[in-house]
Formats: structure tokens, C-alpha cells, sequence
């Protein structure tokens, strides 16, 4: 099994690369992410190991631009960077799986190991229905060809419904996922934000994708599907 790792500290690099060929891994190394882009391109890999903080292209877009591009070898992504915000960004530019520094080896080998028997489904790396799409990666929203600013919370709800588009989505869902899990402010704050959200998704473009379900929650559906 052909392994790419992409990690600009060498060390780190090095270790890897003894103890993924312990396990009978074949392992190549790139130090900067121009150079990780140009072997995953040329290359046919069963899976990348990538950083994501990397001198002259961030791990993120490589990974996005594999993704443009239709590559779909597994990606794990390997990085510091530890943050909840930060590994929801990796999984939506279109890896398939992320651990942080530091890690367990034991299960990053059996990760790789879980993710070359399964390999990688095809996901876009943007989110979209219908002709409102959100570019998790550069934060960008448009409707068709116009783009469509948004506040950091707005952006929030909006991507937290394109992940689950088609489904009936609670307020507290909502509240879990894009404010606190243990947000014990007004609850209202959901409504006051879908409102916000629809005046810009929506009213402009005489548009009715982001639905209230009386009781239950909200939607966000395909308003040009009859």
C-alpha cells in the first residue's frame, strides 16, 4: 500500500515514514505543500497523510484542489490544530478522516488501514441544493452567480442546514451545533437568525428553500423541484 505524507516537520516526517514501513506501508514524503500537490497529482496513492499548516499551500487546499480536480484518494488530515471549527473545516474541503497532534500511532494506522479497505466516497467539497451554494473553505455563499454576504453566526446555520439539507432540523440542534452545547441563553436567538438568514437566501431572489416546520424545526429544500 502506497502512502503520500505531507509534513513539513522533518522529524515528524522521518518518523512516520519508519513506522508506516513497519507496517508495510510503501511511504513518500513531501515538505511543503506545492510539492505534496504536484506527488498526489502524478501519483496513484491508496492514501495521504496531510498537514495542514504547510509552507506555500495549506493542507486545505490541497485538499480541496484534489477534490476539484475529482482525486479521490483517502486523505487523513494530520494537524495541531485541535479545534472543533478546525476539523469541521478539514472533513468539509473533503477529507475523510482528521487527528490531532499528538496522537495515538497505534490509531493512525489503523485509521489509514480503515480507510484504503473503504475508500473514499465521492463528496463535493461544496456544499450546495439547488443553486444556493456555500464554499466551506473560502466562506463564500452565493445564489446562482450572486454572491450573498453573511455574518459568522448566519454562516453557521446556513452550513449546519446544507449538511442536512432535506431533513427537519430542531432548535436545538441548531443551538448545539452552531451556538454552545451548553448555550443556556434565549432560545428565541434561533428564530431571530433564520429570519436573518431568509432575507438574504430567500426574499431577494423570491425564494422559499429555508422552510419552518411548525413544531418541529426548520428545513432547507430545493425550491426549484416541483
Amino acid at each position: 500500500m502506497r502512502i503520500l505524507v505531507v509534513e513539513d516537520e522533518r522529524g515528524m516526517a522521518r518518523a512516520l515514514q519508519r513506522g508506516l514501513s513497519a507496517e508495510g506501508f510503501s511511504v513518500e514524503l513531501a515538505h511543503d505543500g506545492l510539492e505534496g500537490l504536484h506527488l498526489a497529482r502524478e501519483n496513484d496513492y491508496d492514501a495521504v497523510v496531510l498537514d495542514i499548516m504547510l509552507p506555500s499551500l495549506s493542507g486545505y487546499r490541497i485538499c480541496q484542489t484534489l477534490r476539484a480536480e475529482n482525486r479521490w484518494m483517502p486523505i487523513l488530515m494530520l494537524s495541531a490544530k485541535d479545534g472543533e471549527y478546525d476539523q469541521a473545516d478539514g472533513l468539509d474541503v473533503g477529507a475523510d478522516d482528521y487527528l490531532t497532534k499528538p496522537f495515538s500511532y497505534v490509531v493512525l494506522v489503523a485509521r489509514l488501514r480503515a480507510l484504503i479497505r473503504r475508500g473514499a466516497p465521492k463528496r463535493p467539497a461544496v456544499l450546495s441544493v439547488g443553486d444556493l451554494f456555500l464554499d466551506p473553505a473560502t466562506r463564500a455563499v452565493r445564489r446562482g452567480d450572486q454572491p450573498i454576504e453573511l455574518t459568522p453566526r448566519e454562516f453557521g446555520v446556513l452550513r449546519y442546514l446544507l449538511h442536512r439539507r432535506d431533513e427537519v432540523v430542531s432548535k436545538l440542534d441548531l443551538l448545539e451545533h452552531v451556538w454552545d452545547p451548553h448555550y443556556d441563553g434565549d432560545p428565541n436567538v434561533v428564530e431571530v437568525y433564520v429570519g436573518y438568514l431568509r432575507r438574504k437566501i430567500d426574499v431577494p431572489f423570491g425564494r422559499h428553500s429555508l422552510r419552518t416546520v411548525r413544531g418541529a424545526g426548520y428545513r432547507l429544500v430545493d425550491d426549484q423541484v416541483a
